[in-house]
């Protein structure tokens, strides 16, 4: 008597089921193709002179300069950070001792657009610009994005129909689902610098014009995987052997 009740609980816990009530173990999986939502450019803006106040004025020139071109155009951009920057001597040996030749200064800077019609013409003009190169485009999704939620309903519809259909091979049903494991569900990596024709990769070096510059450049936007995975453990009724 004492033995039987030492072992009910454990019995009632144990993870593989019983004659009288089977279990049955699934994964459901669910990949999607969607179109990214947005895209970010990272800018690096270069200056030079000849001693260290003179490279800094004119990084700061340049860099307000960029700031100013993309702050206008408003709405679609919903970030703007500025990241690293640096004033770097250029060193030359001078007989035996070392000398500064020139300061170099250069910083980062990161823009988040949704619009990307305007992310073309953008990239173009700031690529235009003297001494500044870009970067990019890197498409992802929002992690508010709705497609990362129906990527997680599919699995689960997924899975809740593996488990009905092994079930039913075995003349039986499912009876109650007992655990639902989630292991994720994620997109690409947000902003991949991948090689090869994942995204679009421009430097300029060269004197802006007065004309109205080059032609925006026409981006195809490159769609996002979106990956859901789920495990889930149903009891069914006997089966029909």
């Amino acid at each position: 008597m004492t033995q039987d009740a030492a072992h009910t609980p454990h019995a009632s816990h144990q993870p593989y089921g019983t004659p009288e009530v089977p279990r049955v173990a699934v994964r459901g999986e669910a990949r999607l193709e969607v179109d990214p939502e947005i895209a970010r450019i990272g800018i690096t803006v270069n200056a030079r002179g000849t001693d260290r106040r003179t490279a800094l004025e004119d990084l700061t020139r340049r860099n307000n300069t960029v700031l100013d071109l993309i702050k206008s155009y408003g709405d679609p951009v919903e970030k703007l950070e500025t990241g690293a920057l640096s004033i770097t001597p250029e060193l030359t040996r001078h007989g035996r001792a070392e000398r500064v030749r020139a300061y170099h200064g250069r910083v980062h800077i990161t823009a988040e657009l949704s619009d990307f019609t305007a992310l073309g013409e953008l990239t173009t003009r700031l690529a235009d610009l003297e001494l500044t190169q870009v970067d990019g485009p890197w498409w992802a999704l929002r992690p508010t994005s709705p497609a990362h939620g129906e990527a997680r309903r599919q699995a689960v519809l997924e899975a809740v129909q593996r488990a009905r259909e092994y079930a039913e091979a075995l003349g039986a049903r499912l009876a109650a689902l007992v655990e639902l494991a989630d292991l994720g569900a994620e997109n690409a990596a947000p902003f991949p610098q991948a090689p090869g024709g994942s995204g679009m990769r421009t430097m300029a070096f060269s004197t802006a014009t007065e004309d109205a510059g080059p032609p925006p450049l026409d981006l195809e936007p490159q769609r996002q995987t979106v990956y859901a995975q789920v495990n889930a453990r149903f009891t069914m009724t006997p089966p029909q052997l």
